[in-house]
């Protein structure tokens, strides 16, 4: 399935480029985004992106080396380390960040990465390669209770307990490599009356352990405080969600940044000096249209906010 970049117009519209204008693309991916980020800050401007995809970033600066020479910039690396990539490239101030949390389909379709249930390959999971933590460390190494807090937490599933407790046992007795393998195991861990729902639940267990091998929510909160350092005043900040724990997190980051007062509610006026920083520019998510869900059916749980620095 060719990559399609989710909710592009809107998050154009957001960042609202100008030519001479500087940007970060802190998820490059497939490079949608930064396309057209370089069209409309022409002349003049400049857009860094960042990917911890190391073939990704390979691959396109092979094939759109025209694109350096009109001012795009692409860095492997993880962003949560924006701040000192941002340095290292000459991106301290910029006009807006976009970070867009949505696995592309690239890696997705591809068997050898291990996200996808439906494709077997090896338990890899990793966006970045160089890193050491894959899936199968993670389902070999982890005892019963933390892969239960894992599921719960970054699933969301119903039936934690009984597949963590299968992939335990299945482990003594034979090593766990494979998706196929761990798809088997969540089958056979679901009472009978739910396993027609098997494919709910085999989803709900990838996306938790991707989220834990990539160590998805902590870098998200290790950054979206170094996105103040680096936008001018005015310069806005997008970001696309795809789950709730990280919509939930950008959206009270924001809010604790627009509303930093913590005097109790009875003073007649603040007392406590906290000052905002960020001014909401979305009051409630932005979501795909019917058109593009028809168009890109992984499109569908985007959620899109947006801030501007005050």
């Amino acid at each position: 399935m060719i990559h399609i970049s989710v909710l592009l117009k809107e998050t154009i519209d957001f960042l609202n480029p100008k030519p001479g204008g500087k940007f970060i693309d802190a998820t490059f991916g497939a490079g949608g985004h930064s396309k057209r980020l370089i069209e409309k800050v022409q002349p003049g401007g400049e857009v860094l992106g960042i990917d911890a995809n190391l073939s990704a970033v390979g691959d396109f600066r092979i094939k759109n080396k025209e694109l350096r020479i009109r001012g795009l910039k692409l860095v492997h690396g993880n962003f949560r380390d924006i701040g000192e990539l941002a340095k290292q490239n000459g991106f301290e101030q910029v006009d807006g960040i976009l970070f867009d949390l949505g696995l592309s389909s690239d890696m997705l379709d591809n068997a050898q990465r291990g996200f996808s249930f439906q494709k077997n390959g090896p338990l890899d999971m990793r966006f970045d390669q160089t890193q050491k933590i894959t899936a199968e460390y993670i389902l070999k190494n982890y005892e019963d209770k933390r892969l239960v807090k894992i599921f719960k937490e970054y699933g969301e599933e119903k039936f934690s307990k009984k597949i963590a407790k299968a992939i335990v046992v299945t482990r003594k007795q034979t090593p766990l490599t494979t998706t196929e393998e761990l798809l088997d195991i969540i089958k056979r861990s679901l009472p009978a009356r739910f396993r027609h729902k098997a494919g709910d639940s085999a989803r709900r267990i990838f996306q938790a352990l991707r989220i834990e091998v990539n160590q998805e929510l902590e870098s998200l909160e290790k950054v979206l405080p170094q996105t103040l350092d680096l936008l001018k005043s005015k310069g806005r900040l997008v970001v696309i969600s795809f789950h709730s724990l990280e919509d939930r997190m950008v959206k009270q980051f924001f809010k604790n940044q627009a509303n930093p007062c913590v005097c109790p509610p009875d003073f007649p006026e603040c007392v406590c000096g906290k000052i905002s920083t960020l001014k909401i520019v979305t009051k409630k998510p932005v979501i795909v249209s019917e058109k593009e869900a028809l168009e890109n059916s992984r499109s569908l749980p985007a959620k899109l906010r947006a801030a501007e620095k005050v």
